[in-house]
């Protein structure tokens, strides 16, 4: 590291950041998160996946803290209990829905631990049914409860029709729910508090952790909230420019060990 700063807990994203393009968790990236907990440096997780899809993580990385999933809008303990929930009310979620299909974006729905898609082959999810290792309910209407709902995700492959969604979604939702892309072909609408800003806060004041003691690295405008939160931010490789501009460092890509190399160097300051 250029200076030196003290950092207690390093809360990072899961795609485009710890794993790479296959989703693969590589050794590499393992032993990283062993030489933080060897250094006494905590390690924490937080995604817009369900929390279920990050249970294989938690063995693989021996978590002992809260995993944040639908980017805070639940917060689940290693053992699957769930900590706190943030849920949107049933006309954001209603408003939100309508919004994602005027704009021709393909509607998901998380309620509880279930993930509602309205046809198997729609855009993408196949991909994320491996991704997070469980299978969506196919159902006839997304929105046919809309009690209880964590996150609505609009799919689609035309990436600047999901950045026009985002846009619209953010005016139409300021103060009543959070929107922003997740992945450039997701976009993620949760609960006004269900943002990675938030789960630093959330994260600091469970674990006694001064947010200035806090490393935060991501990869899409989703994490742009926690580096603006924590005392260190980085920036992985394959992030669009637009977000390594917010943060205070910048690592390679996820497809060459972008995120150890990372730890490594700014974190533990191995040459």
């Amino acid at each position: 590291m250029t200076e030196k700063r003290k950092i207690s807990l390093v809360l990072s994203d899961v795609d485009g950041t710890l794993v790479d393009e296959q989703k693969v968790l590589t050794e590499r990236a393992r032993a990283a998160v062993r030489k933080l907990r060897e250094a006494g440096i905590r390690f924490a997780l937080t995604s817009g996946r369900p929390p279920l899809g990050m249970a294989m993580l938690l063995d693989a990385l021996a978590l002992d803290t809260p995993i944040a999933g639908f980017n805070g809008g639940l917060f689940i303990k290693p053992d699957r209990s769930i900590l706190e929930q943030k849920t949107l009310t049933e006309a954001v979620a209603a408003e939100a829905l309508a919004l994602i299909r005027k704009a021709g974006l393909d509607p998901w729905v998380y309620r509880g631990n279930d993930w509602l898609v309205g046809k198997a082959d729609g855009p993408h999810v196949q991909h994320e049914a491996w991704t997070v290792k469980f299978e969506p309910k196919v159902v006839a209407d997304v929105g046919g409860r809309l009690d209880q709902v964590a996150k609505i995700v609009g799919v689609s492959d035309d990436l600047e029709k999901v950045r026009r969604c985002e846009a619209d979604a953010r005016a139409a939702f300021a103060g009543r729910a959070t929107a922003n892309r997740s992945q450039p072909y997701y976009l993620d609408v949760t609960h006004q508090d269900a943002n990675k800003g938030a789960v630093v806060d959330f994260l600091s004041g469970h674990l006694g952790v001064p947010a200035a003691e806090i490393a935060t690295i991501g990869d899409q405008p989703t994490d742009v909230p926690m580096f603006k939160k924590s005392g260190f931010s980085i920036a992985m490789g394959n992030a669009p420019d637009e977000v390594k501009k917010l943060a205070l460092a910048t690592t390679d890509s996820y497809n060459d060990e972008g995120f150890a190399k990372a730890m490594e160097r700014l974190i533990l300051g191995e040459s």
